[in-house]
């Protein structure tokens, strides 16, 4: 039946051009925002997973530029350590010297421990990163440390400094916590003033009567105050590599933070990011279906005209 009222064919095209634009638009806000899913109305449930991934992308970046601060106030301790070990070394090559004896000899080595024990106070004081000192360690138990008359000595101790890090973020419980680990750092003023006791007490205790009458004890003495020399080397060495470590920990968590970051970012894309081949195939397809379906509308709207040649 022809109805001039009803126009079934015209309703029928008007519907799919309808549904033809609707998928048009969809798909030009996909290819303009790169996004398949982009509110809650695309996709509810991938929606809030990528939200709450997003959101672990970001702090996750955000840990591994602050533990970049932590790096650099390592490794600017480690060389500063560096620095203390090499003088130890050389600490330890004058008294080697001085075990010759004499006091000539023990007044130059003098003069020159007194200048390395200077350049070591420098290099700590320097070794310090916005104002982040890991290398000075608390007040020191013994300061100034004793050197008795044959050489030995008790070392200057003081506690060492150690930081904890956020290193990570975790889920527990539909809630999050953070991950932590500590570092340690080191006291290398004790080291520094251990060096100084024995550079201040060389000269002095050596030309003690009591020392120079006596050749065993002038060879006693040298060769303590030269296995406590190298007792203070170990501790430089031990010190440097202590802030090694550190600073390799927090590379190392560094690089897998941003293994991590990438990872969850891949994630949220494979969820919400469109495939742009498929969209721009799903374009063209949509734009032949649109013109189709305009030109079904039109021949649909001229389905009344038809009516008239019935009254002719």
């Amino acid at each position: 039946m022809s109805s001039i009222n009803t126009n079934t064919s015209a309703m029928n095209a008007l519907a799919t051009l309808r549904n033809v634009n609707s998928s048009l638009n969809q798909t030009q806000d996909r290819i303009s925002t790169g996004l398949k899913v982009s509110s809650g109305k695309d996709n509810a449930a991938y929606f809030a997973i990528s939200e709450t991934m997003k959101g672990d992308s970001g702090m996750t970046k955000a840990i591994n530029e602050s533990l970049t601060l932590t790096k650099n106030s390592l490794a600017t301790a480690r060389v500063g350590a560096d620095s203390v070990k090499d003088l130890a070394q050389e600490f330890v090559e004058r008294v080697g010297f001085a075990q010759t004896g004499g006091n000539d000899v023990i007044d130059q080595v003098k003069t020159e421990l007194d200048e390395i024990v200077k350049r070591m106070d420098s290099s700590i004081k320097q070794a310090i990163f916005n104002g982040d000192d890991l290398v000075s360690g608390g007040e020191a138990t013994a300061v100034g440390a004793v050197t008795a008359a044959d050489g030995t000595i008790t070392k200057a101790a003081a506690p060492a400094r150690s930081l904890t890090v956020v290193t990570g973020v975790t889920r527990v419980d539909n809630g999050f916590e953070p991950t932590t680990m500590s570092v340690e750092g080191v006291s290398l003023k004790a080291i520094h003033d251990s060096f100084k006791a024995i550079a201040d007490n060389l000269a002095t205790n050596y030309k003690d009567d009591a020392v120079l009458d006596d050749e065993t004890k002038r060879q006693t003495y040298l060769s303590n105050t030269l296995k406590a020399a190298e007792d203070l080397l170990s501790d430089s060495v031990t010190a440097a590599t202590t802030l090694g470590v550190g600073e390799k920990s927090i590379e190392s968590q560094q690089e897998f933070l941003t293994k991590l970051a990438d990872n969850l970012d891949s994630g949220v894309g494979a969820m919400v990011d469109a495939n742009m081949e498929e969209e721009a195939a799903r374009l063209q397809a949509l734009q032949v279906q649109q013109q189709l379906a305009s030109q079904s509308l039109s021949i649909a709207n001229q389905a009344p005209q038809n009516i008239l040649s019935l009254f002719r």
